[in-house]
């Protein structure tokens, strides 16, 4: 049914058709000659529905991105997640400045694109919001801080079922990985995976690490330095365990280990150990030079450690050091703790009561080797220090 303005116009033409002056026909209908003349043009044009309104849209946007870059936007997000890398909008901006497509469109036109294109999914994961002061290590350089972690038991399944886990390290300032498949968590095979990763990452100053019970030794024997604590302590590396129950300390390495699982497991079957050995050393290769970070301002990981221009450390031998590893007389290996209200610090069972600042607060409990003493730092300042004999 037409609507009221498209009656009065075709009413307006029909009249002035029948000789009736436009003023005239203006004033009855309470339009003005613009109006009339205006719909007047459109009918003598022809068209049979000459009086509808018509959109106003322009016919072409100058703002709309070009359909070629559109198709390249596509095509590299396509290649990005093919080939089990970020492709994200930064990582796609990233991946066409290299290629030197121009015009070169922005992040946000990308993201547009993608959004338009249903090539976005929602980043899943917990929000941490911020609280108490952390005593974070500093990573300025390559070496500085590596977070290590375990990621299993995992399974490959061929001719048999076997498990397996994967020691996974990260160097906070480059990003740069190293991953180790073992077949166990026990002591030889965890201080050959960390000497391996040093191997190739190189060692480091700080090395950070959960509460994994072959990570410290025994609960029945705190202060036996078990032998990771060792291997540290012999190479100049202080350990550091992050606060019991609290694994998002160790966020960068969690997180790769959801990177690491996706592209070594889910990609294909693996059916012996040997060829998983394989699959992850290739991972480690990929991740290290083509992903892409935004905190390393899109570099990959080597790009990152070859803008340092830093010479990092290598054990002297490729054999790793046969066991036991005696004890050393020198060094530093540190514990990150929660005091609650109980003004307790707990060192693997071993029970110290704090002063009454430290409670709600996160301490550094640092033991020295050499001096046979425990000291507490919060907020870098000392709060307490006591005798820590080593057994």
């Amino acid at each position: 049914m037409d609507s009221k303005s498209e009656r009065d116009r075709k009413q307006a033409v029909q009249r002035h058709l029948r000789g009736e002056k436009p003023g005239s026909i203006c004033a009855s209908l309470g339009y003005s000659r613009v109006w009339f003349y205006k719909w007047l043009k459109r009918y003598k044009g022809g068209d049979p529905e000459w009086y509808v309104e018509r959109s106003r849209r322009p016919a072409e946007n100058p703002n709309r991105t070009e359909q070629e870059i559109v198709e390249i936007i596509k095509f590299v997000r396509q290649s990005l997640y093919n080939a089990g890398l970020f492709h994200g909008p930064q990582a796609i901006f990233w991946e066409l400045e290299d290629q030197g497509v121009r015009p070169l469109p922005s992040e946000r036109t990308i993201a547009r694109v993608l959004a338009r294109e249903e090539l976005t999914h929602r980043r899943t994961g917990s929000y941490e919001p911020k609280g108490t002061k952390y005593p974070q290590w500093p990573a300025t350089c390559p070496g500085d801080v590596h977070q290590t972690d375990y990621v299993g038991p995992c399974y490959i399944r061929g001719e048999s079922t076997v498990r397996f886990y994967g020691l996974n390290s990260v160097d906070l300032a480059t990003g740069r990985c190293a991953t180790e498949p073992v077949l166990s968590k026990g002591r030889d095979c965890t201080i050959n995976a960390f000497w391996a990763s040093w191997l190739r990452m190189g060692v480091p100053r700080i090395q950070q690490v959960d509460n994994e019970l072959t990570f410290f030794g025994s609960r029945r024997h705190p202060r036996g330095m078990g032998q990771l604590i060792r291997l540290c302590l012999w190479h100049g590396v202080e350990l550091c365990f992050i606060p019991i129950r609290e694994p998002w300390r160790n966020a960068v390495v969690e997180k790769f280990n959801h990177h690491w699982l996706q592209g070594v497991l889910q990609k294909q079957e693996i059916p012996t150990a040997e060829e998983l050995k394989q699959r992850t050393l290739e991972f480690e290769q990929t991740h290290n030079s083509r992903y892409r970070y935004s905190k390393l301002k899109g570099k990959t990981p080597l790009q990152s450690l070859s803008a340092y221009q830093t010479e990092l450390t290598f054990p002297r031998s490729e054999r790793p050091p046969q066991y036991p590893l005696p004890k050393p007389e020198t060094g530093r290996y540190h514990f990150i703790r929660f005091i609650r209200s109980d003004a307790r610090l707990d060192i693997f069972g071993d029970i110290f009561h704090m002063p009454s600042e430290a409670i709600y607060e996160y301490v550094r409990a640092t033991v020295d080797v050499a001096n046979q003493k425990l000291t507490i730092s919060l907020d870098n300042a000392v709060i307490d220090e006591r005798q820590y004999l080593l057994r």
